[in-house]
């Protein structure tokens, strides 16, 4: 049962209490991870990959265009966590931080050819930012999943990947991956403003898009 359906059976304030309860179990969860990492403990990072690695590669795909890129870096954000896995402090969840790393090592690839940034990289496009087809399944299901059917999860896959990758990489973030407004700051380095703005212009720009996928399929019938 998910914390949205259990609410409805708790009594008023139940919800509430519930909330805290969750809240304070995901932050002993964090600091465990953080005490793991500085002691290197064994099994720990191998568990870590189980659990993120659907969502990881789903990022990196989402914001790189180029599978085989993305499983370079798949590799690499893995190792940064190794060596690095000491300045984790618990405090924010861990996958926020995981994702900050993917996303620097991906500007690093790229300024080593190209540009600084992703604000760079991405908004007069490139080669490297055109539409692809993949698929990564962890059997969890998102936001997106829970509210659409196969044929709509295809047109908005499709839809965002047609969007360029600063407004694709918040959608990502805040509907697939389920972090607050305040993470996806923190993970783009960004003012919680601009997140606001991409958010509501990225949800602009796939909206004519699945609209007119929807239309091309209902007269295809």
């Amino acid at each position: 049962m998910t914390f949205a359906a259990a609410k409805s059976f708790l009594p008023f304030g139940g919800a509430s209490s519930l909330a805290a309860q969750v809240d304070e179990q995901a932050r002993q969860q964090n600091l465990a991870i953080a005490q793991g990492l500085k002691r290197q403990e064994a099994g720990l990072l191998d568990e870590l990959i189980v659990k993120y690695q659907h969502r990881l590669m789903r990022y990196l795909l989402y914001l790189t265009g180029n599978r085989e890129q993305a499983e370079d870096l798949f590799q690499d954000v893995w190792m940064r966590v190794l060596v690095r896995g000491g300045q984790f402090n618990g405090q924010a969840r861990f996958e926020t931080w995981l994702f900050t790393i993917a996303r620097n090592m991906v500007i690093d690839q790229r300024r080593k050819r190209t540009a600084s940034s992703l604000d760079e990289l991405f908004e007069a496009g490139s080669d490297d930012d055109r539409p692809m087809s993949f698929e990564v399944a962890d059997g969890e299901p998102t936001p997106f999943d829970r509210v659409s059917n196969f044929e709509d999860r295809e047109r908005i896959a499709t839809a965002l990947l047609d969007v360029d990758t600063l407004h694709r990489e918040v959608l990502i973030l805040r509907f697939y991956e389920e972090l607050s407004l305040e993470e996806i700051a923190k993970v783009t380095k960004s003012h919680l403003s601009t997140v606001k703005s991409r958010l509501y212009r990225g949800m602009a720009m796939i909206r004519p898009k699945l609209e007119r996928a929807g239309q091309r399929l209902r007269e295809a019938v």
